[in-house]
């Protein structure tokens, strides 16, 4: 019987025409559904017992799904590092691989950190749309140096934020449920405290933590009340860990100062979302992994985790990967 894979990665749908040709090289045969963000439930349930492996990205395997999809799902490819859109104890239960790309955009994603607080520290948006506007406006602005970070999370991602924020001279908290490397810390001059404090004394708090039962709401009514007025939250990690409607009314009410969000409970972001008709926030449709060297690496990572959790052998990957792609 010839296997099928549900194909509906965002990031790789759009060059479908390359690389459905390679997965049916290996014998394989593509169903491809259009996804605008990710399917929900209600969408895969559609699909349910018709494929055998998957490459997707957030889509929602919650258990119900999973159920319905075995015994024939055999793996889900993962497009990404992030799987907390997987129900894994239903999968390890019904014998289903999730395979991921684990640090796949540390780089991209750390840089859009350091990004968006030169932004607000320095307020060149401001500037540029008071300019284009007619408006000749001086806006105060503030050194990167005199500011002080929180990180929430301090993995991967997070120590790349650190190492480029101490280059700007910026005092570092940190924050995580697990123990960090000492040499690390010291190296960086990194101050391991509670989130009650780091929120207290940050003038930027950047989450980079993972989506987990711990996480889940961090930043909440209480918590937000927790920071200063004029603190920036910047989200790059995972939109749950951010309770929006609690943040909506803490920026409207002026108990923080700004906020950066690249990602959001709830995407695409609604259009009646308040968040969009803010002065002090900007946002992101979930883009802070922008890399094309990186995407590369994902990309090709990804059709081996498949093939590999079909038991299908893929030495020759690399060699077709470059047949298919780079063909026209």
């Amino acid at each position: 019987m010839t296997l099928v894979v549900l194909f509906s990665a965002p990031y790789m749908l759009p060059r479908r025409h390359h690389f459905q040709p390679l997965l049916e090289s290996y014998n394989l045969e593509v169903l491809p559904v259009p996804v605008e963000e990710r399917l929900s439930e209600e969408q895969l349930l559609a699909y349910a017992g018709q494929y055998d492996g998957t490459i997707c990205g957030d889509d929602r395997y919650t258990a119900r799904i999973l159920e319905a999809c075995a015994p024939r799902l055999k793996v889900i490819s993962k497009w990404g590092s992030g799987v907390d859109s997987i129900d894994q104890e239903a999968a390890t239960r019904l014998g289903i691989q999730v395979c991921r790309t684990p640090n796949a955009f540390t780089l991209p994603v750390a840089d859009t950190v350091l990004g968006y607080m030169l932004a607000f520290a320095r307020r060149q948006p401001w500037m540029d749309r008071a300019m284009k506007a007619g408006r000749w406006e001086k806006i105060p602005g503030r050194s990167l140096s005199e500011c002080v970070l929180g990180v929430v999370g301090v993995g991967n991602i997070g120590k790349a934020v650190i190492r480029r924020a101490r280059a700007f001279g910026m005092r570092i908290l940190g924050n995580d449920i697990v123990e960090i490397a000492p040499d690390f810390l010291a190296e960086n001059q990194v101050e391991m405290t509670t989130l009650k404090d780091l929120l207290e004394r940050s003038d930027f708090v950047s989450l980079n933590c993972d989506l987990n039962p711990t996480s889940y709401h961090l930043i909440n009514e209480q918590t937000l009340r927790w920071m200063k007025p004029t603190a920036v939250l910047i989200n790059a990690a995972r939109g749950a860990v951010v309770d929006e409607p609690a943040l909506v009314r803490a920026l409207q009410s002026g108990q923080i100062g700004g906020a950066a969000l690249d990602v959001f409970e709830d995407e695409p972001l609604p259009l009646d979302s308040p968040l969009l008709t803010m002065d002090q926030v900007m946002l992101a449709p979930h883009n802070a992994n922008s890399s094309p060297s990186a995407w590369e690496r994902v990309h090709r990572n990804t059709l081996r985790n498949l093939l590999q959790g079909l038991g299908i052998p893929c030495e020759d990957l690399e060699e077709r990967y470059r047949h298919f792609t780079q063909s026209k």
